[in-house]
């Protein structure tokens, strides 16, 4: 129960922290609106000449964008979370403090990027969200138990982030500057996650591959929970596959480069 309250305290920590950017949250509320916009109407100009794309309307096309620019930096499909801190520490030696602590390494950036998504979601997510179905025909279902789905399956999307992120993180160890690294798997997942399309349009086998990839657990899967296109149990097993994969594996590096800590410098 200690160790409970302790990682709670954490995640609070990281919700108030980020609470405190105000001119950054407002900057990205306005990001995202604007991004959504151009998106919307390039997916109409492309709706037109295929409707029904991918099995979606263009309702159904217009929410997925939407969606996509409220779970953007909730995600950080484009960076922007822990991961930056940590691989600093990592840098400069800092880690070594963290090593110290009475607390699991992971669980304790887990639990600090949990509050930051938290927050994320909430301060720089509703107010994009919010716009789009003021202003367009969004596919929105009306039942409770839909929206309950999706934001079950928008947690089991930060853990698989936080996974794949946390394994970049990591990779600082062993790098003079873990930057490159953020950068490929920044550019991997715009594309895999269905932030610049959705994966239901990719044809053949490279649509199989990256809707078999952890990065779909990130867009994809909580918009076709919302819009009915996806079974929610199924949608959350694949989910948590990957969640349980993806934290294993940043425990195993975690133990291999922690084994025999050598910071920059000696």
């Amino acid at each position: 129960m200690v160790s409970g309250r302790l990682y709670l305290a954490v995640a609070a920590g990281g919700f108030r922290r980020y609470a405190t950017y105000r001119a950054a949250t407002a900057a990205g509320v306005f990001t995202n609106t604007v991004f959504g916009l151009i998106l919307v109407y390039t997916y109409t100009a492309l709706w037109d000449e295929k409707p029904h794309l991918g099995g979606y309307d263009l309702a159904q096309a217009v929410t997925y964008v939407w969606i996509g620019q409220s779970l953007f930096k909730t995600l950080a499909n484009g960076g922007g979370g822990v991961e930056s801190e940590l691989m600093e520490r990592i840098r400069t030696g800092d880690i070594a403090i963290d090593l110290y602590r009475p607390a699991d390494l992971q669980l304790w950036w887990l639990a600090a990027d949990l509050g930051r998504a938290g927050f994320e979601l909430l301060g720089r997510g509703v107010i994009p969200f919010v716009f789009g179905a003021l202003v367009f025909d969004l596919a929105l279902p009306t039942d409770v138990s839909s929206w309950v789905a999706f934001f079950v399956a928008v947690l089991l999307a930060m853990l698989v982030s936080f996974g794949i992120r946390y394994l970049v993180a990591l990779s600082a160890f062993w790098l003079l500057d873990g930057t490159g690294v953020a950068q490929m798997v920044m550019f991997v997942g715009w594309f895999c996650s269905g932030m610049i399309l959705p994966l239901n349009v990719f044809p053949g086998t490279l649509g199989e591959v990256v809707r078999a990839l952890p990065w779909s657990s990130l867009l994809q899967a909580p918009a076709d929970v919302l819009m009915g296109h996806a079974d929610p149990l199924g949608t959350y097993a694949f989910q948590a596959m990957w969640a349980v994969v993806l934290l294993a594996a940043g425990r195993m590096v975690q133990g291999a480069a922690t084994r025999r800590v050598v910071v920059q410098g000696g």
